[in-house]
């Protein structure tokens, strides 16, 4: 078992989204959309937010497919 298992996923909202990822809501939603980012999830009314693990996967991804292409 890792570290990771033993950690508890979160929901993190727009915010801290942001503060994570860099990109502008409207970037996100046209990402999301074509299926390029992780989608988000209902919270409740018109509470939205993103699993945290699921963002920090799709960060990892990035910065592997931006480091093989400076390898190249």
């Amino acid at each position: 078992m890792n570290k990771q298992d033993l950690t508890p996923d979160r929901i993190v909202r727009e915010r801290e989204c942001k503060q994570l990822t860099g990109l502008a809501r409207t970037t996100r939603y046209v990402m999301e959309k074509a299926g390029n980012f992780p989608t988000r999830r209902q919270l409740g009314g018109r509470s939205m937010g993103w699993m945290l693990s699921e963002v920090t996967e799709w960060l990892a991804s990035r910065t592997k497919i931006t480091s093989d292409n400076q390898a190249a």
